[in-house]
């Protein structure tokens, strides 16, 4: 990895949200509080690029300047609200994957 990139993963999902982790240059991090989550201003401030409905969610100690995300099933990209439609489409997809049966989500 460069030492300048923020690097990000391939998205993955369990059956209620979907997750991506980024990993931000150790120069980044100086920049950020530490022992704390970070609001989307702050994340955003640093240079990390998502759609809508990203939110950091949990500190990976042993190597903070691993940002861990994750956003519902079913967020609308471009407006960050979970849209009934998609949600159903990536549960399917999701269970799908795993050979689990399907069912419908009112």
């Amino acid at each position: 990895m460069s030492a300048s990139r923020i690097e990000y993963s391939e998205k993955y999902a369990d059956d209620d949200h979907e997750y991506r982790h980024v990993i931000l240059p150790k120069e980044l991090l100086r920049q950020l509080p530490r022992n704390r989550l970070l609001s989307e201003s702050e994340w955003r401030g640093v240079g990390v690029q998502q759609s809508r409905g990203w939110v950091h969610y949990a500190l990976h100690r042993p190597e903070p300047h691993i940002l861990l995300f994750r956003r519902p099933l079913g967020t609308d990209p471009q407006t960050g609200r979970v849209d009934p439609e998609l949600k159903r489409q990536a549960l399917e997809e999701y269970k799908g994957q795993f050979g689990l049966k399907t069912t419908r989500i009112k």
